[in-house]
């Protein structure tokens, strides 16, 4: 293949682009690379270095970048090419992050924890009711980049949404940091209302007669909620900073849409809040629920046993084979025995029945 400068390569607005020593192929962990202008996208397939330069040598718009579980090795052509901090890099390749918002120099570096409830495929396998997954983004002055962690964290919608708003896509890399907080806060209020659902329906169980607890089921979905809070929870500083101005990068367009977002991110941190609450209150039901089952487990044995052994203490005494019993030598002393048997029987079971103990 022809070195760059032999073929002449233009910009797509026909000025001369200057040729680059090394150039980074696409990498296979990318999945979109694309130039935005004035809010609309540009036409083409862009490597991350042509799209950094058409946008410079513009002057105006930005590069929005995805990847998706980069390596280092994979990300370190990007990471050069826009500047990004080698702490920030480091962080975005080996994930299992908190949610934070740090600032180097120029650029923001966010992350977010994704999250997908899994009731309905994971009842039946006793498993996680919550997959979790992370989402970083880097924004800087004209770029933004994007690396996912984890099965269910595309950003598809959240592009074509955007794309399909140029005014709000036109405000900047700001707008797209929003989007995707925005997007995942929604997710967020999605998993708490099945989440509710699923409580909703324990609790029901738990408080019902007579039915069936499954209290490992309470236990998993006490440890699936913490899940959840650690997902939620360290969001609500990050989006403060974004929604307050304490970031000059981020217009005052922009921080109104960011404090909505703190909004809908409070009314879930209070429901998540309140799920540890309840699943607490339900555990103590359960075991008090457990414990009185027991206890009236226990009442019926004793009183079948106390039923049981009155015959069989009588029976007892005549088995001992003394000559000087009573009715020993009586045609009748048999038959009265056992009516005496039969009688004790029945009084205990009306007495421990009317007690309720059977």
């Amino acid at each position: 293949m022809p070195s760059l400068p032999s073929l002449g390569l233009r910009s797509r607005n026909g000025r001369a682009r200057t040729p680059h020593r090394t150039q980074t192929p696409l990498s296979a962990s990318v999945v979109d690379c694309a130039v935005y202008v004035d809010g609309r996208r540009l036409p083409g397939t862009w490597t991350h270095d042509e799209a950094v330069e058409e946008v410079r040598e513009r002057g105006s718009g930005f590069v929005w970048i995805g990847l998706h579980e980069p390596t280092a090795a994979q990300i370190n052509g990007i990471a050069e090419t826009f500047g990004l901090h080698e702490l920030a890099v480091e962080d975005a390749v080996h994930a299992h992050q908190r949610p934070k918002l740090e600032r180097y120099d120029s650029t923001l570096f966010m992350v977010l924890k994704t999250v997908r409830y899994l009731a309905t495929e994971l009842r039946s396998a006793a498993d996680d009711l919550v997959e979790t997954g992370e989402l970083m983004v880097f924004a800087g002055r004209d770029f933004v980049i994007t690396v996912r962690h984890g099965r269910y964290s595309g950003l598809a919608t959240v592009r074509g949404r955007l794309e399909a708003d140029p005014e709000q896509l036109a405000l900047g890399p700001s707008a797209v940091l929003h989007g995707i907080a925005d997007h995942v806060v929604d997710t967020y209020l999605e998993v708490t209302e099945a989440f509710q659902e699923d409580i909703d329906e324990i609790e029901a169980e738990v408080f019902a007669p007579r039915t069936k607890i499954d209290a490992p089921q309470i236990y998993l979905m006490k440890r699936e909620a913490m899940e959840l809070k650690r997902a939620v929870m360290p969001l609500t500083k990050p989006l403060q900073r974004l929604a307050e101005g304490y970031l000059p990068m981020v217009p005052d367009e922009v921080r109104s849409y960011f404090r909505d977002v703190e909004d809908h991110l409070a009314k879930v941190s209070e429901q998540v809040g309140s799920f540890d609450e309840l699943l607490t209150t339900l555990v103590d039901a359960t075991l008090a629920k457990i414990t009185l089952q027991q206890n009236t487990d226990m009442r019926k044995i004793s009183a079948w046993v106390a039923i049981i052994s009155t015959p069989t203490m009588i029976a007892g005494i005549y088995g001992m084979n003394f000559d000087q019993m009573p009715e020993v030598h009586w045609k009748f002393g048999y038959p009265l025995v056992l009516l005496v048997m039969l009688l004790a029987c029945v009084v205990l079971f009306h007495i421990f029945r009317r007690n309720k103990w059977l």
